[in-house]
This record gives structure tokens, C-alpha cells and sequence, in this order.
């Protein structure tokens, strides 16, 4: 007879953080809110394909008055039309899909290159800190605009050069935190006895160092990914993102901008779609960081008590 499986032991900390998570009602608010998002910007096709209107679409007809002004909200347009006579709902859901996916990747990235530059600098120490630790400094006083536009204007707008332009200028702030909890973390009983063991520097930073740090870099992530999507938008704001006419909600508040007096609905939904997604990222890192506790104590991972 086959034996049973047995179950998966969740250790008590994160079972206590579990617990707390499933009675935050706030927690699935924002949960809510970013999956609502989320789903919106994968089913962009479909909302072109159930509205008729492509995302580059004019309707020079039905999209504009008499006057040339964008119509407002209607039984065709939901959410009433741009400057040119598209669909500002088809371009909002594929605009989340640029906010979104740079949000991501430049929080991800930052996150990535400031954990292993801060447990680096903290753990070894000495000439590598100094190092580490100015080089951040320097990172941290880059003139984020300024750098944005002389990046651009030597290779060009795009969406790869928006990521790498907002982890550039994230990832510094990420090493700092992360070094000064290693610089703590690294005096622990059982980090000075896998070391003492003979436990290599790469096993001690990535199998005991690294879990403990991993709320705090998870935490961090969510509140790095509204700040990147507010990053995104000010490029594209400034012509510095993805090249028009491709949507984004940054460059569809700059079109607006010289129609918010006879088209409210023009500024009202993109602006609403950059806020309600930053706030609920904002409350959904907040609250977890509430769950973790800043008070938790640094504990030894279960694969180095073994080991040792």
C-alpha cells in the first residue's frame, strides 16, 4: 500500500503572518483592486475585440463633434473618446499592460540588484562596504529626470529603457535597508557558528542570511511597484517611454492636457486608473509589512540547523 503523503509543516512564524493576512480586510481590498488590474490589462484584446475599436483606432465621425472636441461618455464610447477620436476605455486597458509590466520588472530588477549589493557590502565588509556603500550614495543622488532624458535622447524611447532607467534609480534604496539588517543579522549565534563550521560565504549569505531577509525584500517589492508605475507615467508624460501612438497612461494625461476643460472624462479615467493601482499597491505592501511584523527576531533557516 502506498504510504500517505504527510502534510506540508508551515513553520509558526509564517502561520502567524498567514493568520493575520486572512482577517485584513483592507489586505483584499487592495488585493482586489490590483487583480481587477491585472485581469484588465491581460483581456485588453478582448475589450478591443467586444468594443470594435483597436487602440490606435480613429473615429473621426463618431469620435469627435461638429467641433473636433472627443465625445463624452456614450453608449459606444463607455469612456468617451481622445483628442483623435479613440476609445480612451481600449486605451486605458492597454495602456496598464505598459504600466504594469514596467512596474513589475523595474521593482523586480531593483529588488534583485539591491539585495545582493547590500548583503555584499554588509557581509564582507571593509574596502567592499566602502565601495558598496559610496557607490550607492552616488546612485541615490542621480538626478532621476535629468539622467531619463539624456539616456533617451542617446538611444532612444522605449519600454526597455524605461526599466532599466526606474531600476536604475530604485535599486540603491533597497541596498541600504537590506545592509543595515544583515549588518545586525550577521552577529547571530547560528550565523557565527556556520561560520565557525567552515560554511562558505556564498552558503552563509544566500542559505542563512538571505531568508531573513526575504520579508523585508517582499515588502519593499510592493511598495517599489506603484512608485515604478508613477515613474513610467512621468516618462511617458514627458515623451520619454514607449513611442506613440502605443497607449500608456502617461502619454494619454499629456494628450489630455489641452482638452481638460471641455473633456473632463479625458483626464478624469487615465488619472484615476495611475491612482487607484498605486494605492492599492501602497495598502497591500503596508498591510503585509503589518503582518511581518518589524519586530520579528532574525532565526536560523531549517537547512543550515540541519547542516550544522
Amino acid at each position: 500500500m502506498f504510504e500517505p503523503i504527510p502534510p506540508v509543516e508551515v513553520p509558526r512564524e509564517w502561520s502567524v503572518v498567514l493568520a493575520r493576512l486572512g482577517r485584513d480586510r483592507r489586505l483584499y481590498i487592495a488585493g482586489s483592486a490590483i487583480t481587477l488590474m491585472v485581469l484588465l490589462a491581460l483581456c485588453a484584446p478582448y475589450v478591443a475585440a467586444l468594443t470594435q475599436h483597436g487602440p490606435t483606432q480613429q473615429f473621426l465621425d463618431d469620435g469627435l463633434s461638429p467641433s473636433g472636441v472627443p465625445v463624452g461618455p456614450n453608449r459606444t464610447f463607455l469612456l468617451g473618446t481622445d483628442g483623435l477620436g479613440r476609445d480612451v476605455l481600449v486605451r486605458i486597458a492597454y495602456g496598464s499592460r505598459v504600466s504594469l509590466t514596467v512596474g513589475v520588472l523595474a521593482s523586480g530588477i531593483a529588488v534583485l540588484v539591491g539585495a545582493l549589493v547590500g548583503i555584499a557590502a554588509a557581509w564582507f565588509g571593509g574596502v567592499v562596504d566602502t565601495v558598496l556603500s559610496r557607490t550607492t550614495d552616488a546612485f541615490l543622488a542621480l538626478p532621476f529626470v535629468m539622467l531619463s532624458l539624456a539616456l533617451v535622447a542617446v538611444v532612444g524611447s522605449s519600454l526597455t529603457i524605461s526599466v532599466i532607467v526606474i531600476a536604475l534609480f530604485s535599486w540603491s534604496s533597497v541596498a541600504r535597508i537590506v545592509r543595515s539588517e544583515v549588518l545586525a543579522i550577521r552577529e547571530q549565534d547560528y550565523v557565527l557558528a556556520a561560520r565557525a563550521l567552515g560554511a562558505g560565504h556564498a552558503r552563509i549569505m544566500f542559505v542563512a542570511i538571505l531568508p531573513n531577509v526575504t520579508p523585508t525584500l517582499i515588502v519593499y517589492a510592493a511598495l517599489l511597484i506603484p512608485g515604478a508605475i508613477v515613474a513610467e507615467a512621468t516618462l511617458s508624460f514627458l515623451g520619454l517611454s514607449v513611442t506613440p501612438p502605443t497607449p500608456s497612461w502617461g502619454n494619454m494625461l499629456a494628450d489630455a492636457m489641452r482638452y481638460y476643460r471641455v473633456a473632463w472624462w479625458f483626464v478624469l479615467f487615465p488619472a484615476a486608473a495611475v491612482i487607484a493601482t498605486t494605492l492599492a499597491f501602497n495598502v497591500l505592501g503596508d498591510r503585509v509589512r503589518g503582518a511581518l511584523s518589524p519586530r520579528r527576531t532574525a532565526t536560523a533557516p531549517a537547512s543550515l540547523s540541519k547542516s550544522a
